[in-house]
């Protein structure tokens, strides 16, 4: 185990982490974290005696996913919930095959993470890129339509001086008329 600078232990990034933790991680608060796990079937961390929770590192990734998606790029919960039964938002939350070492005398069992020799980066690097382009195009595309909003706001510019002419010519002739 690690230890932090205030002295404390820090778990491995294999270890259960309580509520309290998660909600620490993820910048939100547990009541939050309670209501997801009713509103998206795909969180269930294990429940201890008296109700206390416990999540795997797979249900913290879903959960950071999750955040990710409703207070950065702006779903909402039924969006969310679309994207999770479609499989498409743990693209990089897929739970990796466990092996159990055995301890030897004076140690604890470990749990280990197999790699998978088949990544699941390339869908996120195709999309990156996908992104990079279009962020790539932006500049562009603001010229162009501040260029267009430009030629209409001259265009109406144009057309309120011609109106406003006539409704000088006008109030003159009523001038002209009542002076007389």
């Amino acid at each position: 185990m690690d230890v932090s600078e205030s002295g404390s232990f820090e778990k491995g990034p294999h270890a259960f982490r309580t509520i309290s933790e998660v909600a620490d991680e993820l910048h939100v608060p547990q009541h939050t974290l309670r209501l997801w796990e009713t509103q998206f079937h795909q969180v269930r961390p294990l429940k201890r005696g008296g109700g206390r929770r416990y999540y795997r590192p797979e249900d913290v990734l879903l959960l950071a996913r999750i955040a990710d998606l409703l207070y950065n790029q702006g779903y909402t919960v039924k969006g969310v919930q679309r994207l999770l039964q479609e499989g498409d938002a743990l693209q990089t939350t897929v739970p990796q095959p466990v092996e159990i070492v055995a301890p030897d005398e004076n140690s604890v069992a470990e749990v280990v993470l197999v790699e998978d020799a088949q990544t699941e980066d390339a869908p996120l690097v195709a999309g990156y890129q996908q992104v990079e382009a279009v962020v790539a195009e932006l500049p562009a595309a603001v010229e162009a339509g501040l260029e267009q909003a430009l030629v209409q706001v001259m265009g109406q510019n144009v057309r309120l001086r011609s109106d406003l002419a006539d409704v000088l010519v006008e109030l003159e002739a009523i001038r002209r008329k009542i002076l007389v």
